[in-house]
């Protein structure tokens, strides 16, 4: 039930996103306000998290999820009848608003059902649902904008997220809550830290701390590809909408999602043997991926572009499957939805800063009136930060051993 929530929480973005070349068109608007329009979702976003996840800790998870969901699902519809910037960036923010309540809801209540063994597999399941409906949004919102017109991509994925909520209301259920961190057959409910005691928990976490430092990142990274990719198809290998759009979000999140699962199995067969598996994983994700992303920017044939960005993003999935995962061996139980709105909040003010500063160098670059050679040398410059973040997550196991221990002190 969740994947086809979390399926439409990425799908309304990236149908957004595959229209540029037409708002573009349509609007006249630069590369600057695009990338603006990109950015306004990710502020709002990265603002509401830490919010998000701290209500998330102590409501209802359940009503939390369906309420975001129709939210956001209205905004979407009210995405189709924008006329102007200032509407566009103003759904945008009210989208981010409504999103941001998802994640920490969603991943504490499945932390729930998974303990140490499952979790990194349980949540590389549900985290297939973004590839699946980054994909989703892209092609179907491309085709539509070409058949019908871009509206239509918003009006059919609003509505169809307001009938899900109605009908998830009937069949999703919240657990009880527990520490299910030590011992995965504990059913004892755990109560909630005060805001104070849990802001400090998860400062004062050096690997949390770490992890969320590499997730905005990986997050300035990921942005860029949602954002700029079918664009930069559009123009510099002249491809038509649907077919930018399509290959734009197709093999990098086909690709993810293939590798995802097996990210988690690994990364949870590596965390029953030491402390830092999942982290280990997370690294060779980063550190792997970085290679790709170069051959993306600079090269001149669609064929090398292909294969470079599917194997990115079969690197990226061994990172992305464990995001959560990671930060929850090491947080205590009753902070897991303040910490994953926290880790949002930092992660997203990475993704909010990736479209414009793209745009910016595409806008104001090196190579002049030649937006092409800019764009392309800003989309590989992007290695740069995923090796960063790769080289982050090395330094993090020196420290994670210390606070898996605390958290399981902590939970007993």
């Amino acid at each position: 039930m969740l994947w086809v929530v979390c399926f439409f929480n990425y799908a309304d973005r990236q149908a957004f996103f595959a229209i540029f070349p037409t708002l573009k068109a349509e609007f006249g608007f630069n590369a600057v306000q695009l990338g603006l329009l990109g950015s306004a979702f990710a502020w709002i976003y990265a603002i509401g998290g830490p919010l998000a996840g701290f209500i998330g800790d102590r409501a209802s998870r359940k009503n939390l999820i369906l309420g975001s969901c129709l939210f956001w699902s209205v905004t979407t519809v009210l995405t189709g009848v924008c006329g102007g910037f200032g509407q566009f960036v103003t759904v945008r923010a009210l989208t981010g608003l409504g999103e941001c309540i998802y994640f920490p809801a969603t991943l504490s209540l499945l932390s729930d059902y998974h303990g140490k063994s499952t979790r990194s597999f349980a949540f590389s399941i549900h985290q297939s649902a973004v590839y699946i409906g980054c994909i989703g949004g892209s092609c179907i919102g491309a085709c539509l904008a070409e058949a019908h017109g871009w509206r239509w991509s918003f009006y059919l994925f609003g509505g169809a997220g307001i009938a899900l909520v109605f009908v998830l209301s009937k069949f999703l259920r919240e657990p009880i809550r527990t520490g299910n961190t030590q011992d995965e057959n504990r059913s004892d409910t755990i109560h909630p830290l005060s805001l104070s005691s849990t802001l400090t928990a998860i400062a004062c976490n050096k690997t949390a701390v770490l992890l969320m430092i590499v997730f905005l990142g990986a997050n300035f990274v990921a942005m860029i590809f949602m954002t700029w990719v079918p664009l930069f198809l559009f123009e510099k290998f002249h491809l038509g909408l649907a077919q930018a759009g399509f290959t734009g979000s197709a093999f990098v999140n086909l690709a993810a999602a293939v590798s995802v699962p097996f990210g988690g199995r690994i990364a949870d067969a590596l965390a029953r043997r030491y402390a830092g598996g999942r982290i280990t994983t997370q690294a060779l994700g980063l550190l792997g991926g970085s290679i790709f992303i170069v051959f993306v920017g600079l090269t001149g044939s669609l064929s090398i572009l292909i294969v470079s960005i599917s194997f990115f993003g079969l690197f990226k999935g061994l990172y992305d499957a464990n995001i959560f995962a990671s930060l929850y061996d090491v947080v205590e139980p009753r902070t897991r939805a303040t910490a994953a709105g926290v880790m949002n909040a930092v992660g997203w003010c990475g993704g909010a800063l990736g479209p414009v500063a793209a745009g910016f160098a595409t806008q104001y670059g090196r190579h002049g009136s030649d937006m092409m050679a800019n764009m392309s040398e800003a989309i590989a410059l992007a290695a740069v930060i995923f090796a960063l973040d790769g080289l982050l997550l090395i330094v993090a196991l020196s420290t994670v051993r210390r606070d898996v221990d605390a958290a399981l002190t902590c939970a007993v």
